[in-house]
């Protein structure tokens, strides 16, 4: 689905259904160096299942036209403007990574819009680390391997979406490397610099579920703890031998927090339109 925000084409995957304002919305929005793709298995099934699907590119990365915005509050806002062009008035918000701070935020500026945040693979502050963001800026072939290396738990497994030679490894690379030169820097600068998470989260009217990796190497577990802590209506859910790359390693089990989660929204629709019957 292609739409103009700001003056811009943006896209975002509608899960292979038409997209409908009426019903529930849910938006996914991607971390660094990722577009709507890395929420294949759980967009498709909620866009199935009685949602509105909204798995965004966000500027300068997958389908939508750039440039990257380079600041969470940017995004954000961006994020609440596409809200606009798809007819949407509300809204949950699902964000993975970077894309959890984004959400975050599009909750404190909009909270009268916002049902409830998805917080995936999250952490307040989300510092980059020096190596990182040196090997982002002058050598994008060598970060892409680092990200890779620390995004996984390393546990053989079977994935979720099974297939011959499927490998979580080379797709998550492969993925990286579609995006513009550049982008990866932008991005994680953007993660080091943003500073209102603590206050968002404290501030947020809501409900937020935490999926996190037990594994995860990028954003550990205890690194949501302040957000966590600061959230008044707040579950959490870890998910065992799971790394950063949750939606991949673990598709069944981010999609099981997903639709507990969001299953009260449904309800509360199908309610709604039998009233009005």
């Amino acid at each position: 689905m292609k739409l103009d925000v700001a003056g811009r084409e943006a896209y975002a995957y509608t899960g292979g259904r038409p997209f409908d304002a009426t019903r529930p919305v849910v938006v996914f929005v991607h971390g660094a160096q990722h577009d709507h793709s890395v929420w294949i298995l759980q967009s498709r099934y909620l866009a199935h299942h009685g949602y509105a699907v909204l798995a965004v590119d966000l500027p300068g990365h997958g389908r939508s036209a750039g440039p990257a915005l380079t600041s969470v509050e940017e995004m954000a806002n961006w994020v609440l403007a596409l809200l606009d062009a798809a007819g949407a008035r509300r809204a949950c918000l699902v964000g993975h990574s970077m894309g959890s701070l984004i959400a975050l935020e599009a909750a404190g500026q909009a909270p009268d819009r916002i049902d409830g945040v998805a917080l995936v693979a999250t952490a307040f502050p989300m510092k980059v680390s020096d190596a990182l963001l040196t090997a982002a800026r002058d050598d994008e072939p060598r970060a892409f391997e680092m990200i890779n290396l620390w995004s996984h738990s390393g546990i053989t497994h079977r994935p979720g979406n099974p297939g011959p030679g499927f490998s979580v490894f080379v797709e998550n690379l492969r993925l990286m490397e579609r995006q513009p030169p550049g982008v990866l820097l932008n991005d994680f600068s953007a993660c080091n610099a943003y500073s209102e998470g603590g206050k968002r989260a404290a501030a947020l009217a809501c409900p937020a579920i935490f999926v996190l990796g037990e594994r995860d190497m990028m954003t550990p577990p205890k690194a949501a703890g302040a957000l966590i802590a600061a959230c008044r209506k707040a579950e959490v859910v870890t998910i065992p031998r799971c790394g950063h790359s949750s939606m991949s390693e673990r598709p069944d089990a981010v999609l099981g927090a997903l639709r507990r989660f969001l299953a009260p929204l449904l309800a509360q629709s199908v309610g709604a339109e039998s009233a009005d019957r």
